[in-house]
């Protein structure tokens, strides 16, 4: 069987700009081009604001992922590159929130069933990945069921919060702009609504979003192309948006900064957009502190420490989760080739069948009950002669005998010889 390869780019080892620079293109595209590939079975793509992931099934997975890495210009140095077994554990782990910067975190589960989902539009899928991901995705709910990895501020967006609190000395009457309504900016503003703000301004590409969430939360709703107007009154600025391009440049920080009333009031910019929504260099401009995902690691090493009895129990349940993964995986190889000699012995059946047929008709007339008749002794003889190989080759499958898997599949010239069948 072609196994599950491997490579992550992640918080663990990059930095948000190495992860940015690890990623050409669109998901579409990515997946059309490991598709591709002559040796790629199978593959899938994850892309978050902390991950950049690849999965293939191939006979020669880590061959394909060394390439594929080394055409993208990605350092091996931010990468990790995962054998079967590691890659279904890290899968396990990522959709439970184990793996996430901010452990526990609910929107993982969320981000992996879209980009899977795509994938599988995309054709990209295969019976291998789809029980991997399938697993993975059961296993994210039943540990947010049966466990509290998730309960309290476990997100990006209520990290951010954190961020401005601690750096700030609390939130009480200050004034905070949420720049982007999606799933991300709503999980800001609703962090910040028992903050005793002052003023949450929300601004977002669609004004109606901007004044749906502006409402829910007693604030203002800002027209985006009226940012500059705000920004100069805000203490803090948290972007969240998708856009592909920068939000906030050093020219309009310079030129806003330029405008405020009280020139020696700094303001805070905290940018968790994905991609990043905030020029580099505009933390250079005096009177602004900008912070970015990275920013974010002590937080998340807080809620590590206040997780860490949640994680010890997510640890098990995966552990006891991969075992029966591993399982399903070892009867699906099985039945692959107990399918393909099923097939095999049909087409005999059907022939040997037909033959009989022919010699009847030539001394005796043959009807319906006759055929029908010749038809089930066939397949009894078919069905009695295969149920023990059946069973055989099932508990083959259970004791890892791989050896006598493949002799069975060469034995039988199964699907072309060996492990065509797998």
């Amino acid at each position: 069987m072609a196994e599950i390869s491997s490579m992550l780019i992640t918080h663990t080892k990059a930095s948000i700009e190495e992860m940015e620079n690890a990623w050409h293109g669109g998901i579409d595209q990515l997946l059309l081009r490991l598709k591709s590939h002559e040796l790629v079975e199978e593959c899938a793509v994850l892309k978050t604001c902390n991950r950049v992931e690849v999965y293939v099934v191939s006979p020669k997975g880590s061959k394909v992922l060394f390439e594929f890495a080394k055409h993208m210009k990605v350092s091996s140095r931010i990468i990790d590159f995962l054998d079967h077994e590691e890659s279904l554990r890290h899968l396990l782990r990522l959709t439970s929130g184990l793996e996430s910067m901010i452990v526990g975190e609910d929107q993982v589960l969320g981000q992996v069933k879209e980009l899977f989902l795509m994938a599988k539009k995309a054709g990209a899928v295969g019976k291998t990945l789809d029980t991997a991901f399938s697993k993975a995705i059961q296993v994210g709910k039943r540990i947010r069921n049966e466990t509290g990895i998730n309960k309290g501020s476990v997100s990006i967006g209520s990290a951010a919060v954190e961020l401005a609190e601690n750096n700030l000395g609390g939130l009480e009457g200050k004034t905070v702009m949420v720049i982007g309504a999606g799933e991300m900016g709503t999980l800001v503003a609703k962090a910040l609504a028992n903050k005793n703000i002052k003023v949450i301004y929300v601004a977002n590409r669609t004004f109606d979003k901007a004044e749906a969430l502006a409402c829910e939360l007693k604030g203002r709703a800002v027209k985006y192309e009226s940012l500059e107007r705000y920004i100069p009154m805000s203490d803090v600025v948290i972007s969240a948006t998708k856009a592909p391009h920068y939000v906030l440049t050093h020219e309009i920080v310079s030129r806003t900064m330029g405008k405020r009333e009280i020139k020696d009031k700094d303001i805070m910019l905290i940018d968790i957009g994905n991609p990043r929504n905030i020029e580099d260099n505009v933390g250079e401009i005096a009177g602004v502190s900008l912070h970015n995902i990275d920013s974010l690691r002590s937080i998340s090493e807080a809620n590590l420490e206040k997780r860490r009895e949640e994680a010890k129990k997510a640890e098990l349940i995966i552990e006891e989760e991969l075992g029966l993964l591993k399982k399903q995986y070892k009867r699906q190889q099985a039945d692959r080739i107990i399918s393909a000699l099923y097939s095999m012995i049909e087409q005999i059946r059907e022939r040997e069948r037909e033959e009989a047929v022919n010699k009847l008709k030539a001394r005796h007339t043959i009807g319906d009950i006759e055929r029908e008749v010749l038809d089930d002794m066939t397949h009894s003889f078919a069905n009695q002669i295969l149920a023990e190989p059946t069973k055989i080759l099932r508990d083959a499958a259970e004791k890892d005998d791989e050896v006598f898997l493949e002799a069975v599949a060469e034995l039988f010239k199964l699907n072309g010889g060996k492990g065509k069948c797998r």
